[in-house]
């Protein structure tokens, strides 16, 4: 069950400038609060940002092995690089791969005057 993360700002949080995310590419970030840190990737779409928590559904590693490198070689999906599980953009859902079925966590995020903004509390899967 997914449940608010209780030391992140509930107001919105700049991340990058979206000049900063490659276009149809992705950016990571380490968000941190006090003594927590929170691993979060942004996927850029010509105007439109779609973040998740870098964490696999099914494994609870991070996506990425290589900074940044969140896309399959097609640039359609995300993909994990522990076991190449494969997500949608749009949504985070698990389309091939053990996770099938399951999705990643999405944090809300928007663009306003080019900069990439982290809105709202992030949801982490508790285990």
């Amino acid at each position: 069950m997914a449940t608010p993360h209780p030391n992140l700002a509930a107001e919105a949080q700049t991340l990058c400038a979206l000049a900063e995310i490659p276009e149809n590419g992705a950016k990571g970030f380490t968000i941190s609060a006090g003594r927590d840190a929170l691993d979060l990737f942004v996927v850029r779409k010509g105007y439109d940002v779609y973040g998740y928590v870098n964490t696999c559904p099914h494994t609870g590693t991070s996506l990425d092995w290589v900074p940044d490198q969140f896309l399959d070689e097609t640039g359609s999906l995300l993909q994990c690089a522990t076991h190449g599980a494969l997500f949608r953009i749009e949504d985070g859902f698990c389309v091939a791969g053990p996770c099938t079925g399951a999705s990643l966590t999405q944090v809300k995020v928007r663009v306003t005057d080019g900069m990439v903004e982290l809105l709202g509390r992030v949801e982490t899967h508790l285990n």
